[in-house]
């Protein structure tokens, strides 16, 4: 291209670029996201705008179609008493369904290059682009739009985001559901190391949960481990700069996995694992999803969000939409308070978990650390639900803790267990009988108007969250506790149970909840005290809701007791 001709088009693109910021800022403009929170949270600092040259990458999720009909596909194929059960989707069926229309994507492929977006590239089913654009491209395009680096977080981590609401042409409403990596801010670990308990006397007593304490409590046998000979896989993803070392798996294994068969290593890392300190967080996740779902082959999804603009929980569903064989069951630890979050970009990540449903893939979430959580509305205390735990897609895994922490014994609420009710989405079907139970029979009902007494009510079941032994960085840490631990044990054990329907010629286990809540929580230790922490005001004193026989919105169903709830869904 000659000198004369390459600036001939860069100034066709700077008119272009020109009108389009008038045509936005006036009266054909939309805002996608009206209701997204922009304040800073707490701990991360400004420092200043980002220079109008950097490159940005930029996630634009596209309109789908047939969601509707996907949900009705989801229902047949999790449903135990459908002819459809266990008959899931390929991901060119997904594809098929979803896929934005020809006109959604060839409108929104033209707006970006048109405005000089580069390496645009999708996904297999065609519902989300991810371009590079400089920032004075991203602010012409995106009106309103004004891009900040960011530090904060544990790890002192630098961020790109815009403090301002962003603009997009009308005319795109109807093919464009959001733009990832202008506002949401990475949320911070909620994992915590406990005070070791108090307690005079040592016959008998263990110092702390590790995997033969889990299998104990648990009642797994030494040869309830995977075989070895199924393309049975589990996998658990890591953000935020958080990695695991191989040698801490090696060095946990040495310590603690004396008693079971079990693999050495992680399969496969999925993205980029960095050379930077290991964290509590990822650690954990590994070594107790590769204790639990001992011997089973384990995959790490690793976000880290190495580019300051990603939204590296946005990067991980985009993993999922574009990957035809992908392990059956995945555990994350990762939530949002569902207030702070745009509805747009609520629903649409709710719909990628029914695309994961709807494939067979069994997606476990953390259920949080703040209880029932509590916010002020109006001047009006409320509890405050997380999400993914509050998706009516998802498994949601609460805690627990030992009733005498140094004993294998019953287990109690751990009060930090999220729970609750969701603000955004009623509640499934599949739940509304043991809801219902639960709310006419329990005699310490929070006041109504804390919650949302319509809505999807979380958890579904539980597993211990209080005292575990993680190895990081070569150091052996006591008493970590959070329900990022339940939830790969929990894991674990379905991976198991899948184990012995691969093995049996069935379909591994999909979607959990319609069957989970059909069956009343059969092959579960019901969790029936203790409460959870909430508002600490005259009203309701720190105490959010109590466990009680049945389903509660503490502890779900409760724990498992992996003979009988193997015995419960090996069939059919």
């Amino acid at each position: 291209m000659t000198a004369d001709l390459q600036k001939g088009r860069m100034r066709l693109q700077a008119c272009f670029l020109g009108l389009l910021a008038l045509f936005v800022t006036g009266k054909c403009s939309y805002s996608p996201e009206p209701d997204q929170q922009l304040a800073l949270p707490p701990g991360w600092v400004s420092l200043g705008r980002v220079d109008s040259e950097e490159e940005l990458s930029l996630t634009f999720a596209l309109r789908q179609q047939n969601v509707e009909r996907l949900s009705e596909l989801v229902q047949a194929v999790s449903d135990p008493g459908s002819p459809r059960y266990g008959k899931y989707l390929t991901l060119e069926d997904v594809a098929e369904l979803v896929r934005p229309s020809p006109l959604t994507f060839r409108t929104v492929q033209k707006w970006l290059l048109a405005a000089g977006a580069q390496n645009c590239h999708s996904v297999t089913t065609r519902d989300f682009l991810t371009c590079w654009l400089s920032v004075r491209q991203a602010e012409l395009l995106l009106s309103g739009a004004e891009f900040h680096r960011y530090v904060g977080g544990p790890g002192e981590i630098h961020v790109i985001r815009s403090p301002r609401p962003y603009q997009l042409p009308k005319a795109l409403a109807p093919h464009v559901d959001f733009v990832g990596g202008l506002h949401r801010f990475p949320p911070t670990s909620s994992l915590r190391q406990r005070p070791e308990p108090q307690v005079s006397g040592t016959v008998g007593l263990h110092l702390g949960v590790t995997p033969s304490v889990i299998r104990q409590r648990y009642n797994l046998t030494a040869q309830d481990v995977g075989s070895g000979t199924t393309n049975n896989s589990q996998a658990c993803a890591q953000f935020l700069e958080q990695y695991f070392h191989d040698s801490d798996l090696a060095e946990f294994m040495r310590l603690f996995g004396g008693n079971f068969a079990h693999q050495a290593s992680v399969a496969r890392v999925v993205g980029q694992q960095g050379r930077g300190r290991a964290g509590i967080e990822a650690s954990l996740d590994v070594e107790y999803l590769m204790s639990a779902g001992a011997n089973i082959s384990t995959w790490v999804y690793s976000s880290p969000g190495r580019h300051e603009s990603q939204e590296p929980f946005l990067q991980w569903l985009l993993v999922l939409s574009n990957e035809s064989a992908l392990p059956h069951v995945h555990t994350v630890s990762y939530g949002d308070d569902e207030d702070s979050l745009s509805s747009a970009y609520i629903q649409r990540v709710n719909t990628e978990f029914m695309k994961a449903a709807a494939r067979g893939l069994t997606l476990l979430f953390a259920s949080g650390d703040s209880g029932a959580g509590c916010w002020s509305v109006s001047g009006r205390h409320q509890f405050r639900p997380s999400f993914p735990a509050s998706s009516p897609y998802v498994t949601t895994v609460g805690g627990t803790s030992f009733q005498n922490p140094f004993r294998v014994t019953n287990e109690i609420v751990d009060y930090i267990s999220g729970g609750g009710f969701s603000n955004v989405f009623p509640q499934p079907s599949y739940q509304e009988e043991a809801v219902a139970q639960f709310l006419s029979s329990s005699p310490h009902v929070p006041p109504s108007s804390y919650f949302n007494a319509s809505g999807r009510a979380y958890p579904d079941v539980a597993a211990l969250s209080d005292g575990y032994w993680v190895v990081s960085n070569s150091v052996p840490i006591p008493w970590v506790s959070g329900t990022s631990a339940s939830t790969p044990v929990f894991g674990g054990l379905l991976s198991l149970i899948n184990e012995h329907r691969i093995l049996s010629g069935r379909p591994p286990l999909g979607f959990l909840n319609p069957r989970l809540y059909k069956q009343r929580g059969a092959g579960l230790f019901d969790v029936t005290h203790g409460c959870h922490e909430s508002c600490l005001n005259e009203e309701v004193q720190g105490q959010g809701f109590c466990s009680g026989p049945g389903w509660d919105p503490v502890t779900g169903w409760g724990t498992p007791n992996f003979p009988a709830l193997l015995k419960t869904l090996i069939n059919p």
